[in-house]
C-alpha cells in the first residue's frame, strides 16, 4: 500500500478522500494550501502525491512546478478544469496523470496503482553494474547510490538519473532537448524543469552555477559533467 498526501481545500472531498483511502489500507495525509504541502514533502517521503489545482493560496500548476523543484515524488492532478491544452502543460510540468472532477476513488486508486508501477519500474530497471567515477564521484547504477569524495549523496530519483547520465558521458556537452528525452521521457517541455534540478544537483555537490566544479552550463548550448580541474 502506499503513502499518500491529499492536497485538496474542500473539507467535504478532502474527508471523502482520506476516508476512502484509508480503508484501502493506504497511510494518508492531507493539507489544505499549497504551502503545507511543499513543508509536507520537503520532510516526508511520500509515494504519491494527490493535487488539486483550486488551492486558496497558489494555483495548483505554480504548486506542481514547486513541487517538482523539491521531490520527484509522483503527482496525479485532481482537477475540475477539462480543458486539453492545460492538461497538456501540466503532464509537461511534471504532473505524472490527472483525474477530472468528479471521480470515484475507485478510479483514483486505479490511477495510483499505475503511476506507482511506473514509478517503481523506473527505480528498479536493470542497470549496469560497474561504477561511473569522474573525479571525486562515484556512481554505481546498479545499486543507485552516488557519493562525493566518499560522502553518500542523498539525491532525488530524477537527480540521480540526470548525474548518472551525464556521468556517463564526461566532458561531453547534453542539450536540454537530449536531457528531456533521456531523463525525463519528454519530447518537449519547461526549461525550468532542468534548471531547477540542476540548481538542486549543484547544491548537493557543493558548487554553484557562478562558481561550478562539476556540472558546467554552455549558455545556449546545454550542459556537461567533467572532474574539477
Amino acid at each position: 500500500m502506499a503513502s499518500v498526501l491529499v492536497v485538496e481545500d474542500d473539507p467535504f472531498v478532502r474527508s471523502a478522500l482520506i476516508r476512502h483511502l484509508t480503508e484501502a489500507s493506504h497511510t494518508v495525509r492531507s493539507v489544505g494550501t499549497a504551502l503545507e504541502a511543499l513543508r509536507e514533502v520537503a520532510h516526508i517521503g511520500f509515494d504519491v502525491v494527490v493535487l488539486d489545482l483550486g488551492l486558496p493560496d497558489l494555483d495548483g500548476a505554480e504548486a506542481l512546478k514547486m513541487l517538482r523543484g523539491v521531490t520527484d515524488v509522483p503527482v496525479i492532478i485532481a482537477t475540475a478544469r477539462d480543458d486539453e491544452a492545460e492538461i497538456v502543460r501540466l503532464l509537461n510540468d511534471g504532473a505524472d496523470d490527472y483525474l477530472t472532477k468528479p471521480f470515484s476513488v475507485e478510479h483514483l486508486s486505479a490511477r495510483m496503482a499505475a503511476v506507482l508501477r511506473r514509478s517503481r519500474a523506473g527505480g528498479t530497471a536493470e542497470a549496469p553494474s560497474r561504477q561511473v567515477r569522474v573525479g571525486g564521484l562515484a556512481i554505481d547504477p546498479l545499486r543507485r547510490e552516488a557519493t562525493l569524495d566518499g560522502a553518500v549523496l542523498d539525491l532525488t530519483r530524477r537527480e540521480f538519473d540526470l548525474l548518472a547520465f551525464l556521468a556517463e558521458r564526461p566532458g561531453v556537452v547534453a542539450s536540454r532537448k537530449e536531457l528531456l528525452a533521456e531523463v525525463w521521457q519528454q519530447s518537449y517541455g519547461d526549461d525550468q524543469t532542468i534548471d531547477v534540478h540542476l540548481s538542486w544537483l549543484r547544491r548537493k555537490l557543493g558548487e554553484t552555477a557562478a562558481r561550478p566544479r562539476y556540472l558546467h552550463t554552455l549558455r545556449g548550448v546545454g550542459v556537461k559533467l567533467e572532474p574539477p580541474r
